[in-house]
């Protein structure tokens, strides 16, 4: 299917009836001059949805309206009303329409929950973990933990039977239990996760981070090999990328290693028991790229730019992440969206992700996955002092070495026209074999790496058994 031009709209802007403290919106209110009303007003909404489909490529069957803030359910259920009998009326034949909502989750109650099940939203939940992971930073407007509310509409959205996504913030608290947390998760039924590093630049006085990035440029082995996947997948980095001082990015914010090991942390436990059950959007994007596919997500893909930012008042931006006066393409009810979307200063800035890739993301094995991830977080020198390395760097490396070996596997059995699950059953064989070796006088010691390739020590894994 071909891929069209996707518009993340801000219907009330940065205004929220929370004070998550690593919100990156909550300032984008000093955009607009005091007194804004900060609602999409009927004639807005018209204008995008009409000119949002009429954006999109003949050769695209499906368009999906998302909808973020702040907290979009504060301009209530008659705004979504409206939305829906606007697509109606400017849908074109053979067109499917998805609508998506990210929300914190606070005013779900069963009256939007009906509305969101009978018109088909997907809900994008924002949730950080168990309550004391939680509560740490998504906290209301009198600093009150809001887990309770939000469990409360998880367990409302499972009652009407709406689709749903939990969207996880990796911040420098919850980073360091990557279990935990994922285990959490599954255990509430949630089958599609998403984890959103948290990276806020330290910054100087009138200066934000995102302006600061803008600013500088923004199958198997051999039989009995098992995966060969032994020890940290960190132990072995190159020593020119050593870890940049945590004084670069706010307390809040994950730093590199802790950020691999979270990711390898959630994925080996996903890979032994939840392949085909639990979606993880970084899991997912992976294996797309090792199988050849190309990345769908921008942070993983080689250009971005085609997934641009709406503000309640029609100001288009370059991206989500990109919301500066310098980062403004126009407003809708003056030049059209697709007319934006292709000028030829987006179309650069898309481009630049790309062009503008240091020469040691060039070089790395892990470039056809990576792509140097997002441009927002390139502000670290490379080892040869070229600007532009992203600051995540070390934990995306790791974490692509770590899974390189279960990714091929998956892969195989794909190209095989098997399911991707077929990959744990190889591993509990392996893990089995690993047991009865040790159980027949085998050599493998308690501080050994466990002979079934999952990097841990023996006495952690497989002799537990």
């Amino acid at each position: 299917m071909q891929l069209g031009l996707h518009v993340i709209a801000k219907p009330i802007g940065p205004v929220c009836n929370l004070r998550c403290a690593y919100c990156f919106y909550l300032e984008k209110e000093s955009l607009y001059p005091a007194g804004e009303q900060w609602r999409m007003s009927d004639e807005t909404l018209d204008a995008f949805v009409r000119q949002y489909i009429e954006a999109q490529p003949e050769g695209v069957d499906r368009i999906d309206f998302a909808f973020q803030g702040g907290e979009p359910t504060l301009m209530g259920i008659d705004f979504f009303r409206r939305l829906v009998e606007l697509q109606v009326k400017y849908a074109r034949s053979g067109l499917r329409i998805q609508n998506s909502l990210q929300t914190n989750g606070v005013l779900l109650d069963d009256r939007w929950c009906e509305f969101l099940r009978r018109h088909n939203f997907l809900v994008g939940l924002s949730l950080d973990g168990p309550a004391e992971l939680h509560d740490k930073y998504r906290v209301d407007r009198q600093g009150r933990g809001t887990f309770e509310p939000v469990m409360a509409a998880l367990e409302r959205l499972k009652r009407h039977g709406v689709e749903f996504n939990v969207l996880c913030c990796v911040t420098r608290h919850n980073g360091g239990r990557p279990q935990r947390v994922y285990r959490f998760f599954r255990d509430c039924g949630a089958q599609f996760v998403q984890f959103i590093p948290i990276v806020q630049r330290a910054t100087t006085a009138g200066e934000t981070g995102d302006q600061r990035s803008r600013q500088e440029g923004s199958g198997f082995g051999d039989e009995g090999s098992g995966f060969g996947v032994q020890g940290s997948a960190l132990d072995d980095q190159p020593s020119t990328l050593n870890p940049q001082p945590s004084s670069l990015v706010s307390p809040r914010s994950v730093l590199p290693e802790q950020f691999g090991r979270f990711l390898v942390g959630v994925f080996d436990e996903w890979v032994r028991r939840d392949v085909g059950r639990v979606f993880v959007r970084d899991f997912d994007q992976a294996l797309a790229a090792w199988v050849g596919a190309g990345a769908s997500l921008c942070v993983y893909a080689e250009q971005c730019g085609r997934a641009v930012a709406l503000e309640h008042n029609g100001d288009l931006y370059r991206c989500d992440h990109f919301v500066t006066p310098q980062d403004k393409l126009g407003n809708i009810h003056q030049t059209p969206i697709a007319e934006l979307a292709d000028s030829r200063g987006q179309l650069q800035f898309g481009r630049d992700k790309s062009e503008r890739l240091a020469d040691c993301c060039r070089r790395c094995e892990f470039r056809f996955a990576c792509n140097g991830a997002c441009p927002k977080d390139r502000f670290l020198p490379t080892p040869d002092g070229q600007p532009g390395l992203n600051f995540l760097c070390r934990g995306y490396k790791a974490f692509f070495r770590h899974v390189d070996p279960y990714m091929q596997a998956m892969a195989a059995e794909l190209r095989a026209g098997r399911p991707a699950d077929g990959v744990m059953r190889r591993l509990r064989a392996e893990k089995e074999r690993a047991r009865q070796s040790a159980a027949t006088g085998g050599s493998v010691r308690r501080n050994d790496p466990c002979p079934c390739g999952s990097g841990r020590k023996y006495k952690h894994c497989c002799m537990r058994g």
